[in-house]
C-alpha cells in the first residue's frame, strides 16, 4: 500500500517550494505517476510523466544513449541517471525521479534478480544525482508498490536537502 499522507507530503512541500515535479518510470508503469496524481490540487506541482518501459522509449523520450543501454542494460546506475535527467530537460519540472528495475516473476538474471530497481532523483541547479539501488522482496505487485514508496521518501529528501522554501 502507498502511504497516503507521504504523497500528501511530497505535495505540499512541492508547493511551498514552487516547484513541479516529473516522473520517468519503467518498472513501476507509471503508478508513480497515479500515486501522486491522486491528489486532489497535484495539477499545482505535478508536470507529467514518461512511462518508458522500450529500449526506445527510454532513447526517444528521454535521451538515454544507446551505448549506455548496450554497456550497463536499462536497470542500471547509468540508465536511470540518463532517464532522470532527460526528463528534467524534457519538462516544465525542477525536480524529477526515474526507475528502472525487474518487478517479476521472469525476467531476473543471477545479477539481476528479480527484485533489483535502480533510482534516481534529481534537481534543477544541482549537480549531484541522487541515485539508490535496492532489492525488493515479493511478487510484482508488491516490487512495484515497494519502488514507488521509495520513489516518494527520495523526492522528499532530496528536495528537503536542496532548496530552500519559496
Amino acid at each position: 500500500m502507498i502511504d497516503e499522507r507521504l504523497v500528501s507530503n511530497v505535495g505540499e512541500i512541492l508547493m511551498k517550494r514552487n516547484l513541479m515535479v516529473v516522473t520517468a518510470e519503467s518498472c513501476t508503469g507509471g503508478m508513480i505517476a497515479e500515486a501522486l496524481t491522486a491528489v486532489a490540487g497535484s495539477s499545482a506541482w505535478f508536470d507529467r510523466a514518461y512511462v518508458t518501459y522500450s529500449y526506445e522509449s527510454k532513447r526517444e523520450m528521454l535521451g538515454v544513449h544507446e551505448t549506455t543501454i548496450q554497456h550497463h542494460g536499462s536497470v542500471s546506475k547509468e540508465c536511470v541517471t540518463e532517464m532522470v535527467l532527460g526528463a528534467l530537460q524534457q519538462s516544465h519540472a525542477q525536480v524529477s525521479v526515474a526507475c528502472s528495475g525487474i518487478a517479476g516473476p521472469s525476467g531476473g538474471t543471477p545479477d539481476k534478480p528479480v527484485g533489483t530497481v535502480w533510482l534516481a532523483w534529481a534537481l534543477q541547479g544541482q549537480s549531484e544525482i541522487a541515485t539508490r539501488l535496492m532489492q525488493f522482496q515479493g511478487d510484482r505487485e508488491s516490487i512495484r508498490k515497494q519502488t514507488t514508496q521509495v520513489a516518494l521518501e527520495g523526492i522528499m529528501a532530496i528536495i528537503e536537502a536542496n532548496s530552500k522554501p519559496s
